[in-house]
């Protein structure tokens, strides 16, 4: 197996790669201390391989390689016209916190033309695998409003399976990108695809986990 590319990202002529269970993590790729927030770092040369708590990284240097490791939550990459890039881990709880508009709002700030980037959103815990209960749906419904009940099919009483994709091109979308410039991979449920994939809904506490990166360019904007 090798590493997952999506054409949107490819275009925008940025390495990147969403990871399968044999992909082994670039060379120094820089990473966060991942904690379920909403706090984003700012990666230059002088960074350490770990940043410290954070999930979600901000790049403009040519050559480097930010990312996040995952074993259900979304990996979410990230990449403007100039070149600049971000990369963040969205669990229900990051997404609850606001991390992607987070992460879109620290990237405007190297990258002023973020608002016409793109988004790919990698292998995750899809919906018919994941059942969530009433704290979930409330902690969603505080940030989300009406809009999270388009993203629930009730299981049983207090349940619910949640499509957290659908809420993270939603907040995606309010952060400022269009919505053709979001996307996600397709077929990557990582709880049903153990070939593929690693998922701590599946194996519990000794599940692997997934490495995704991406690396800022020194082109100019996409033509």
């Amino acid at each position: 197996m090798s590493w997952i590319r999506h054409p949107l990202l490819e275009a925008a002529s940025v390495a990147h790669g969403f990871g399968t269970r044999d992909c082994v993590a670039p060379a120094a790729l820089v990473r966060a201390r991942q904690v379920h927030g909403r706090d984003v770092v700012r990666v230059t040369r002088s960074s350490n391989t770990l940043v410290g708590a954070a999930d979600a990284l901000v790049c403009d240097v040519p050559g480097l390689a930010i990312g996040v490791v995952t074993a259900d939550c979304l990996p979410v990459l990230i990449a403007a016209p100039s070149g600049a890039v971000a990369v963040a881990h969205a669990g229900w709880r990051g997404l609850a916190a606001g991390v992607l508009a987070a992460t879109v709002a620290a990237l405007r700030e190297i990258a002023p033309d973020a608002d016409r980037g793109v988004a790919v959103i990698g292998p995750h815990v899809g919906a018919s695998c994941y059942e969530v209960d009433e704290p979930v749906v409330r902690a969603l419904a505080a940030r989300f409003g009406d809009a999270v009940d388009a993203a629930l099919r009730e299981t049983r009483a207090g349940h619910y399976e949640i499509d957290l994709a659908r809420l993270a091109r939603l907040d995606l979308e309010s952060a400022g990108l269009a919505s053709e410039h979001i996307a996600a991979i397709p077929d990557a449920c990582t709880a049903c695809n153990p070939e593929r994939f690693y998922s701590f809904r599946r194996d519990g506490p000794a599940a692997g986990r997934l490495f995704h990166f991406v690396m800022a360019r020194t082109s100019g904007p996409e033509q």
